[in-house]
């Protein structure tokens, strides 16, 4: 563990102002197009899904699915376990500009999609190979993120699965394991579409319910909710009498859990942008970045603010022999802290609750990441369908999944944060030598939007290689086919 801590503090530490570097850039980039087109990514989810691709919606909800997870409950009670109370203001910060980072890696996961036996794919390895034209390194990241979503981090859901519903229920956590594996088989065995489906069904329906009663359990604090405010501004910017010595571990942790809730910049959402069927790329970058809010100022701030205004929480900062602050003697940070707070509240409520909240959110990303893996394995054979290796990521993604639920939290969560860390510091990098792309498609978008367009993407009128499937399968190609058929009649 001393090991797996130190390989996490020299990939996290400066990751933190890499994240933010990129997130900033983006946003002048585009100039703050995450708040500036909000209202427009609102509207885009309307749209409707074909033969080869999803909705809008359901390439939302299936991000979705795989960004609310267990980050938004265990996450942020570790972020302000480690880092103070000023942690959850850095994970707003991070996520704002954080958004303008899931906006341009999902625009160019659409941009340099293909189609695969009938299905759109697209994702990190595929803007890296037709953007960047590196077909080693695409092959490279394609192996990571396949080893990390098919055989390490769901061990990282399963885990607080059963770690919850045996501190609900009682449950053995092996008897929980057999059970998540069970219901896994039966959804991501039934392909592309299932798993849509689940998805769109599943996520908007916990994700409201869980806010919902964070902001009945506000409410019922009201009185609390000003000293609370205080309380993370002043330890976010190191005043607080108690918690300035921590700035550095509130902006580290803050950030650091943001990255893992909601993955902006890790490119986790990619995947999921790449199977929508629209019209231009730029309009699922705008969904994709609306999906950041979701995950992190809505879900997670949720849980932070509960935690806080009932003060359901310990600080203990790494190396520091004891809490700052100890209001729950004994308890260990995770989803003890959200347990408390609804039980502060609702009592003897919070412990079945949080339960079902986060096997509900855990399990739906359990799903999201068969998918994501699936998707990097089409990329490195070439084909949607490959029985033999199709059944080995299954049955190693449910073989994992056992093993999580039944191993120690500290060890999983280290090697999972280890992984994500690895995947975010290549797909960043990335990012910074895919800016001129990721404009040129915002500046045609922008300038149809102007003439009062609905935008379709020409690759050619943009300036932008490599869009290969634009010009034989998007919109682009059909009006071409038009224009070609309109002249055939004139001669």
């Amino acid at each position: 563990m001393e090991l797996l801590t130190t390989i996490n503090d020299l990939i996290w530490n400066p990751m933190a102002v890499l994240a933010l570097a990129v997130g900033l850039l983006f946003t002048v980039l585009t100039k703050v197009i995450q708040i500036r087109r909000l209202p427009e990514a609102l509207r885009l989810l309307r749209g409707k899904s074909s033969a080869s691709g999803l909705s809008s919606f359901q390439a939302l909800s299936l991000a979705l699915s795989s960004r609310v997870g267990v980050g938004n409950i265990a996450g942020v009670a570790t972020a302000i376990a480690a880092g103070g109370p000023g942690a959850l203001f850095w994970m707003a910060v991070c996520a704002t500009l954080g958004a303008a980072s899931a906006f341009a890696e999902s625009t160019l996961a659409q941009i340099f999609k293909r189609r695969v036996d009938g299905e759109d794919r697209g994702g990190i390895p595929y803007y890296i190979e037709h953007g960047l034209r590196q077909r080693w390194l695409a092959c490279v990241v394609a192996g990571m993120v396949l080893v990390g979503y098919g055989f390490v981090f769901p061990g990282v859901q399963s885990n607080n699965i059963a770690s919850a519903l045996e501190g609900a229920t009682g449950a053995p956590t092996w008897v929980t394991g057999l059970a998540v594996v069970a219901l896994m088989a039966l959804v991501i065995f039934g392909g592309t579409r299932r798993i849509a489906h689940f998805a769109q069904t599943v996520v908007p329906f916990m994700a409201v319910g869980y806010v919902l009663l964070a902001v009945v359990i506000l409410l019922l604090n009201a009185d609390r909710i000003p000293a609370m405010v205080a309380l993370v501004l002043s330890s976010a910017f190191g005043t607080h009498a108690t918690f300035g010595g921590i700035l550095g571990a509130a902006v580290s942790w803050g950030v650091r859990r943001a990255v893992f809730s909601n993955v902006a910049g890790v490119g986790e959402g990619t995947y999921a942008a790449a199977a929508a069927d629209v019209s231009h790329p730029v309009k699922q970058g705008l969904v994709q970045s609306f999906s950041i809010y979701i995950d992190t100022l809505f879900v997670c701030m949720a849980t932070g603010l509960m935690i806080l205004v009932t003060d359901a929480y310990n600080v203990l900062p790494e190396g520091a022999g004891t809490p700052l602050v100890e209001h729950l003697p004994g308890t260990e940070a995770g989803p003890a802290f959200t347990q408390a707070a609804v039980n502060s509240t609702v009592p003897g409520a919070g412990g079945v609750f949080v339960a079902v909240a986060l096997t509900f959110f855990a399990f739906t990303t359990l799903v999201a990441f068969y998918y994501i893996a699936k998707t990097n394995l089409v990329y490195l054979t070439g084909r949607a369908a490959t029985p033999a290796l199709d059944v080995v990521l299954g049955l190693g993604m449910l073989g994992i999944t056992y093993y999580g639920a039944v191993e120690s939290a500290d060890l999983v969560w280290a090697i999972g944060d280890i992984g994500y860390g690895a995947i975010g510091w290549v797909n960043m990098i990335c990012l910074l030598f895919l800016v001129r792309p990721v404009a040129r498609a915002l500046a045609d978008y922008e300038a149809q939007r102007r003439d009062g367009l609905d935008p379709v993407f020409d690759p050619r009128r943009a300036g932008i290689t490599g869009a290969d499937h634009w010009l034989t399968h998007g919109p682009a190609s059909a009006e071409g086919s038009r224009e070609g058929a309109s002249r055939r009649g004139e001669r």
